[in-house]
């Protein structure tokens, strides 16, 4: 026989696209179509359904950036069409093919009903089932005119620089009046059509076949046989008479549809999904729409396939279709109950774990389980986190600690250089918590169950053998739309199909539950799960960070200082207000605005919702500790307030007393070579005429802390282009070239402080160093004036020490990473998150640097002549990538970081606390005894605050910090009447061992890393 493959695979491609898509829609006319614009912000549903409306043409250009156009549409049914299921072909002009990066609509009725959404993979709109002939109908769109920011179908670079993504270059100050900017869009076509179910059944079922016969082997006898089965059902068909031929060639391909598969075929669970960014290359406001239009999509889609499973994953998008779009929610509520719609996830954003603190981590547990539990009636079980950029080592005793068994992530498939080894495989957390994980070897949580997705599934699987079942998240995502009718014809097909998976739509609690049943003794993977990528989202918009991190410990300390004002005094507690400030918190945690890889427009509303917080929680704040320290006595008076958990200068940890001596930055003097040096009997530090620290002598020990011939504080210039996704993306390659800042400006003595001023092309950098009495910390506060492009801002510090791992701060604890390159593991690591420390140590003597914003720093080391090692660790404190803000950190920032000398694992923990959480200080004569201490070093309060039930228990969340046993006596500044240990939720824990009870204490004992809630309940 002759090899007629390319020429049969050729015409079933041209004709499938050119003739058979198309007359899907073949009897069509124009509809008639009427505009409204709104050029600010979105109006409500019933004004845009209002109008006024003005007659618009097909090929008429619409919508400048950023704008809303309402559409009308009416029409009349034709007599002749009597019977037939008519659709509306609502082409708006997409700008790509990919749903959710341009143009979007939501159709409603005229009553203000929503019906389903418009994109470019889902254009249709249902007319009548079966219309009845000269019958009138009207529907509104509203059409999301957003910008094209990340265009996938252009060729080439898709990272191009643009403003399009900063409002104000868009929207003029007076909004409404007129619009700003071009048109983006042409309608492209608005008709009523016919639709042919059989010819749609023959583009399903020729789809389905040529997807799967391009991924069987060539010289397989099945793709030889679906071939020529597809060749015998092209000749059927009569390109002229497509709608009358279809029926026939669909009989020939019967046989080839209905040939099972193989008894051992790989087993697929397909769950609906639809990722929707919470924001990125779209502000927040335009995210509400997304969900509206997605859940509208999937909710239509469930009314005709009731086979059909959805999850949604984010709280805070159900909650503001709740509270913004109720119509849409109804709809929610309705399939929730079918058991189609299935809130998923546990969290309350999908946020960064990298980033989050580990109290945020807690609340985005809270707040999502709760907003499920109280909607819907559902415990959530499992952590969805699809898209995220790497994952902490605590996260696996956070999720059991929520109740949650399952985790599902597809990120780490993005590695560069390591592919990691399982699929299926339990999770190991840093104090030995494990928790059963699935990555989906689809390798995208944007699947659509093509002959692709499904053969690289199975081709994938790295458990084959021990295992046989995986997970594919189906639906078009990132910007939103979910699974269309198209997907779902794929599912039915490819449910029992010779050469393929098999393919069964369900949840994820079925997926879970079969595949821990199949495979409990999975591999397990211990540690962080380090995403080889994206490493630049550690430093990106520094401001974004900053202010996350502020709002993370004054809410630690509104939380504190209220319970205890209401424990003390019966002030009332804040709830609503901590709340709704956390919720705002933890909304912008999401892992593409906390990352810095957003649009400008969303770092601009972050930083204002980060202010307005920290303004609303430093009067709750001030208002608690004015409560407490009572009225000023006839000679003044001021209380030092000490939210740390660590006591210091005299001031307990948690509590109060009044103002002692402080200590003071030590006067600087002149040393030897017109240095200037910093002592105070514990450490020296020596500065250079060039502002560089020539020597950080530890007194104590007699130890200098810098490798010879090196200095410290040295601040590094490199250039940084990363090959794509530029406020992501860090390459290894930045390294190659680098320009040390060795040159000052003004090097002066400012009396208690040592102020060194650099200039670098537009930028400018001016540091202050200073030595407080009785520390072994040199702080060093940072003011730079921002003006660089494609640039990251290191400062360097070589130390002289063979450390074989760096330890950093991780939520809730620490992890230890090699200081080599050995294998490619250790080298692809070569940017790290740490929280407030690192912390370098042999094993008689460490140093440690702390910061108050800082996440990215590398450590490398290197043997010098003399024989000894050193080993230089860096933080990375600016960026300036292009795309998606052009303007990303430009401007001025503030930031300080500090070097401790001298400092084991214990004081890295307990001086990054310290240098987070200032002291405050109040007038008024009443010292605050702590409403809770504990009396072991390694036991650390993480968070008191009163129960979210209003029953005046006080809840207190500790953990093990130093990576070893604590028995510690957890003491109560009030009589007790019970103490209970919980889950996050505040629930008391099925398993809670006998707590020691005293009426002012408990005793408890913690494993290394373990995190402990308990709920205090005070006597009477």
């Amino acid at each position: 026989m002759h090899d007629d493959r390319t020429l049969t695979e050729g015409r079933l491609a041209r004709v499938l696209d050119q003739r058979l898509r198309p007359a899907v829609h073949a009897r069509s006319l124009p509809l008639e179509v009427s505009a409204h614009h709104i050029y600010g912000e979105p109006v409500p549903v019933s004004d845009g359904i209002a109008g006024p409306y003005q007659p618009i043409n097909t090929g008429a250009p619409w919508g400048p950036a950023w704008s809303t156009t309402w559409f009308r549409i009416r029409g009349t049914v034709p007599v002749d069409w009597a019977g037939e299921r008519v659709e509306a072909v609502l082409d708006l002009g997409f700008g790509t093919t990919q749903p959710g990066f341009s143009a979007e609509g939501l159709v409603y009725r005229a009553d203000g009903t929503p019906v389903k959404a418009l994109n470019p993979r889902n254009s249709w709109l249902l007319i009548a089932e079966q219309a009845k002939g000269g019958e009138d109908f009207e529907f509104h769109t509203e059409a999301a005119a957003n910008p094209l920011i990340f265009d996938f179908d252009a060729a080439g670079d898709p990272f191009i620089p643009t403003r399009a993504g900063d409002v104000a270059s868009w929207l003029r100050a007076d909004g409404p009046a007129g619009p700003a900017g071009e048109p983006l869009y042409r309608l492209t076509r608005m008709d009523l059509a016919v639709f042919d179910k059989t010819v749609w059944e023959l583009v399903q079922d020729l789809d389905v076949l040529s997807g799967l016969m391009h991924q069987l082997p060539e010289d397989s006898t099945r793709r030889s046989q679906i071939r020529t089965t597809v060749s015998r059902a092209l000749d059927a068909i009569d390109l002229q008479d497509i709608g009358g031929t279809a029926g026939r060639a669909r009989a020939l391909l019967a046989p080839a549809l209905t040939a099972p598969a193989h008894a051992g075929a790989h087993q697929i669970s397909a769950v609906g999904h639809a990722h929707i960014d919470t924001a990125w290359l779209w502000p927040v406001r335009e995210t509400v729409r997304k969900a509206a239009r997605t859940v509208s999509n999937v909710t239509a889609l469930m009314d005709d396939h009731p086979d059909f499973r959805f999850v949604m994953s984010q709280a805070q998008q159900l909650a503001w279709l709740k509270e913004q779009r109720p119509e849409v929610y109804d709809r929610v509520l309705e399939k929730v109950a079918t058991g189609q719609f299935l809130p998923t996830g546990s969290l309350w954003v999908e946020p960064d774990t990298n980033l989050s603190g580990g109290e945020s981590l807690v609340r985005q547990f809270v707040h999502g389980k709760r907003f499920y539990l109280e909607e819907f009636g559902i415990e959530t079980r499992d952590m969805w986190l699809p898209d995220t950029f790497g994952y902490n080592a605590a996260l696996p005793q956070l999720m059991k600690l929520a109740g949650i068994d399952w985790f599902l992530t597809q990120k780490i498939s993005w590695n560069t250089t390591n592919a990691f080894p399982h699929h299926t495989f339990w999770w190991e957390g840093i104090d030995g918590s494990r928790v059963f994980s699935h990555f989906p070897p689809v390798d995208s949580y944007n699947g659509d169950l093509s002959g692709a997705d499904i053969a690289h599934t199975e081709r994938n699987f790295r458990d084959k053998g021990a295992a046989n079942r995986s997970l594919v998240p189906f639906g078009y995502g990132d910007g939103g739309g979910g699974p269309t009718r198209e997907m779902l014809a794929r599912a039915d097909r490819l449910a029992d199909l010779e050469g393929s998976a098999k393919v069964e739509l369900e949840g994820p609690t079925e997926f879970f539950t079969k595949a821990q049943r199949e495979y409990p003794d999975a591999p397990v993977w211990v540690g962080e799960l380090y995403l080889e990528l994206h490493r630049g989202t550690l430093t990106s918009q520094l401001a974004t960070k900053q202010g996350n991190r502020r709002c993370e410990h004054l809410l630690r300390e509104a939380e504190l200082w209220s319970a205890t004002a209401t424990v003390r005094t019966g002030e009332p507690y804040p709830y609503a207000a901590l709340d709704r400030i956390w919720k705002t918190v933890l909304l912008h945690q999401f892992h593409d605005i906390l990352p810095g890889s957003s649009i400008a427009w969303v770092h601009q509303e972050t930083q204002q919702a980060h202010q307005d917080a920290a303004r609303e929680l430093n009067a709750l704040i001030d208002a608690a500790q004015r409560t407490l320290a009572g009225p000023s006595g006839p000679d003044g008076g001021e209380i030092v307030f000490n939210a740390a958990p660590h006591n210091r200068d005299g001031v307990p940890a948690l509590g109060a007393v009044p103002r002692g001596t402080a200590p003071r930055p030590v006067p600087v003097r002149a040393g030897d070579d017109s240095s200037l040096v910093l002592d105070n009997g514990l450490v020296r530090i020596t500065v250079d005429v060039r502002g560089l620290i020539t020597s950080a002598y530890d007194l104590t020990a007699r130890r200098e802390a810098l490798a010879p011939g090196t200095v410290g504080n040295l601040l590094q210039l490199h250039q940084d282009f990363p090959n794509q996704w530029d406020a992501w993306d860090l390459d290894a390659f930045y390294r190659n070239t680098v320009q040390d800042l060795t040159r000052a400006d003004e090097v002066t003595n400012d009396g208690d402080a040592i102020e060194v001023v650099r200039s670098v092309n537009a930028s400018r950098i001016r540091q202050r160093l200073s030595l407080p009495e009785g520390a072994r910390r040199l702080d060093i506060d940072t003011t730079v004036e921002w003006r660089e492009r494609e640039k990251i801002l290191k400062a360097a510090f070589p130390f002289d020490l063979r450390a074989g791992h760096s330890t950093s701060e991780i939520p809730f604890g620490h992890v230890q990473r090699p200081t080599h390159s050995n294998t490619t593991w250790d080298a692809a690591r070569f940017e790290m998150c740490a929280h407030r420390f690192l912390h370098l140590t042999e094993p008689d003597w460490g140093t440690a640097l702390v910061n108050d914003s800082t996440y990215g720093h590398d450590v490398t080391r290197d043997v010098r002549p003399d024989g000894g090692t050193t080993t230089t660790a860096r933080l990375s404190l600016l960026r300036a990538p292009l795309f998606p803000d052009p303007e990303a950190d430009q401007g001025e920032h503030r930031f300080r970081y500090g070097l401790v000398l001298g400092a084991d694992i214990g004081d890295a923990v307990r001086e990054g606390y310290g240098f987070n959480l200032a002291e405050r200080t109040v007038t008024g004569t009443s010292a605050v005894d702590p409403l809770v201490e504990a009396d072991h070093g390694g036991a650390v309060i993480e968070a008191v605050k009163l129960a979210d039930d209003g029953s005046g228990a006080v809840i207190v969340r500790l953990y093990e910090s130093l990576g070893s046993r604590a028995g510690t006596t957890l003491r109560t500044g009030f009589p007790l009447a019970t103490a209970t240990m919980t889950d996050l939720l505040e629930r008391p824990l099925t398993d809670d061992p006998a707590l020691t009870t005293t009426t002012d204490g408990v005793t408890i004992a913690l494993r290394p890393f373990q995190i402990m809630t308990l709920r205090l309940l005070p006597r009477g």
